[in-house]
């Protein structure tokens, strides 16, 4: 599933930029993957999938 249409970013490249550590905001995320935000409507779905990933790590 794409996460960033416009940037073509997939859920599973955020996931990986999560589980490798050291990224835990949306901000973190597109640095991580060299992109920049453009219409902004993926930050609430990385926020979710950041949440999703301090739920199991918990």
């Amino acid at each position: 599933m794409y996460v960033c249409i416009c940037n073509a970013v997939r859920e599973r490249e955020v996931r990986q930029a999560i589980e490798q550590g050291g990224a835990a905001t949306p901000s973190e995320i597109y640095a991580r993957l060299g992109v920049t935000p453009a219409c902004g409507r993926c930050a609430d779905t990385i926020c979710d999938l950041l949440d999703q990933n301090e739920s199991v790590a918990a």
